[in-house]
C-alpha cells in the first residue's frame, strides 16, 4: 500500500480521534494545538511500564502531555528519578527524586497540576550533576508512523527537549524514546525525518507495543541555534542557559 501524505493522514487520525479524545479547556478538538488525552491511556500506561525498557529504566523524562500522567504516577511509585519539564519549556526542567515523595505527600503525583507542588526546579548544569543520565523518554504525540517519526501538531518541543539535554550530556544513543498514543494515531504516512527529529524506538498504545525498527538515527548535534524559533531564546529558561555556555565557547 502506498504511504499517505502528511496533510491526508493528519486529517484521518484527527478525524478518528475525536470520538475517543478528552477536549482541551482553551482547545477543544483543535488536535493542531495540543496532545489529547483519550479512552484507554491508563490501559496503555499499564502496559508501557510492562516493557523491559521500562523496568530497566532508573531514570525518566516524561513529557506535560495528559495522556501520559499515569506513567509519570508509576514513574514516582515505582522509585525511579522522574525528570519533566512544563507547558512549553518555559520554566525549564523539574525532577521528583526517587524516595523523595512521603505517604501524605502522594495524592500530588496522580496529576500533572499536583505534581507542581512537590517537583524541584533544576537548571540544566544541576541535573547533569545530580541525575547524570536519562536513561528513558517518553511524549505524547499528535501522530505517529510505525518506523518512528512523529508529526502533526509541529510544535516540535519534543525534539527541542531532546537537543537541550543532548548538549548537555544527559541523553544519548542509547536513550530509549517512546510515544504513548491511541491506536488511531499510529498511521503509515510519507514522513521525512530532518536533522533534528527526534525517532521513537517503541510506539505503545492501550492494545500493543510496538518496536519500530527505525533506521533514522537520533539526533547528535545538539541545538541548532539558526533552526530556532525567533521568539524561543526569550521564553525559555534552559535554551538561554545553553546560549550563556555556546557564547562562552567563542
Amino acid at each position: 500500500m502506498e504511504k499517505l501524505d502528511i496533510q491526508t493522514a493528519r486529517e484521518i487520525v484527527w478525524e478518528k480521534l475525536r470520538p475517543v479524545a478528552v477536549p482541551d479547556p482553551d482547545f477543544g478538538y483543535d488536535f493542531s494545538e495540543f496532545i489529547a488525552d483519550y479512552a484507554g491511556s491508563d490501559e496503555g500506561a499499564r502496559l508501557f511500564v510492562k516493557q523491559p525498557f521500562y523496568k530497566n529504566a532508573r531514570t525518566v523524562f516524561v513529557t506535560p502531555d495528559d495522556n501520559v500522567n499515569l506513567i509519570r504516577e508509576f514513574v514516582i511509585r515505582d522509585g525511579k528519578d522522574l525528570v519533566m519539564t512544563d507547558y512549553g519549556i518555559e520554566e525549564g526542567f523539574f525532577v521528583v527524586r526517587a524516595g523523595s515523595i512521603v505517604p501524605e505527600l502522594e495524592r500530588y503525583i496522580t496529576s500533572y497540576e499536583g505534581l507542581k507542588k512537590v517537583r524541584q526546579h533544576r537548571t540544566l548544569a544541576q541535573l547533569r550533576e545530580e541525575i547524570g543520565h536519562i536513561d528513558l523518554l517518553v511524549t505524547g504525540a499528535s501522530a505517529v508512523t510505525p518506523d518512528g517519526l512523529r508529526f502533526g501538531k509541529g510544535h516540535g518541543y519534543f525534539d527541542l527537549e531532546w537537543a537541550m539535554l543532548y548538549t548537555k550530556g544527559l541523553v544519548d544513543a542509547s536513550s530509549v524514546t517512546v510515544a504513548a498514543v491511541h491506536d488511531c494515531q499510529v498511521i503509515d504516512a510519507d514522513v521525512q525525518a530532518t536533522e533534528h527529529d527526534t525517532v521513537l524506538d517503541y510506539i505503545v498504545t492501550p492494545t500493543r507495543s510496538i518496536a519500530t525498527g527505525s533506521r533514522h538515527p537520533k539526533p547528535d548535534k545538539g541545538i541548532l541555534w539558526d533552526k530556532l524559533q525567533p521568539d524561543m531564546l526569550g521564553r525559555i529558561a534552559p535554551l538561554r542557559e545553553l546560549w550563556t555556555e555556546h557564547k562562552a565557547k567563542k
